[in-house]
């Protein structure tokens, strides 16, 4: 069964918006390229559904999720299409519930103590923390781990190249997520170069400091 560890192996899970499905596998290629393995398509457009499916069936290396998964009929159409993991931006306990009667990693979007506590009693221990920044970045997580010393977290929102190097230094951070390496103006002009560089430059910093 893959792990919620698995998929933030590189440190960096972008948060990736396709208008057409016919970006999916030049942009899943090009973050391949710059070390970063597992990608989150958002359920944000029309085109969902049909990218996961693409990478999913043309780009076996890349671990393919689910990001913006607010029900469960998504959450089905997800899987359907080949999805290997679900993000939420908030906490759905349907959703919960179905992705873990289906062995499938979930990773719901928190930022208050009692999201938290009823996310821990549905079986979650990684967190996405989103928006991070707008809701007070390292110091509320910090705050948070205290009461909350068994779970980890995945914060994104307002995370970039400049400011990511502080996160990676918790160890309370699993992963960051973010989109500053595979902007939508950058898969829409077809900045494949431009992806994989910036995605080479996220990498490189983790392991700079995760080692």
């Amino acid at each position: 069964m893959l792990t919620v560890e698995q998929v933030a192996a590189c440190g960096v899970v972008p948060v990736v918006v396709l208008e057409d499905a016919e970006q999916a596998v030049p942009t899943a290629k090009a973050l391949l390229a710059g070390g970063i393995n597992a990608m989150e398509i958002t359920f944000r457009t029309s085109a969902a559904k049909a990218s996961i499916a693409k990478v999913a069936a043309e780009v076996p290396e890349m671990i393919v999720g689910a990001g913006t998964v607010v029900n469960v009929e998504q959450l089905h159409d997800a899987l359907e299409a080949g999805a290997k993991f679900i993000v939420s931006p908030g906490s759905d306990a349907d959703v919960i519930r179905e992705a873990m009667a289906l062995n499938v990693p979930v990773m719901p979007g928190v930022v208050t103590p009692s999201e938290i506590m009823m996310g821990l009693k549905l079986g979650v221990r990684v967190f996405k923390f989103f928006p991070a920044e707008s809701f007070g970045g390292l110091k509320t997580i910090k705050a948070l781990c205290g009461p909350f010393p068994q779970i980890r977290f995945i914060p994104t929102g307002g995370i970039n190249q400049n400011n990511a190097a502080e996160y990676f230094k918790n160890p309370k951070i699993v992963a960051v997520g973010g989109s500053w390496m595979v902007t939508k103006d950058m898969v829409a002009a077809g900045d494949f170069d431009g992806i994989t560089e910036k995605s080479a430059a996220a990498t490189a910093l983790f392991r700079e400091i995760r080692g």
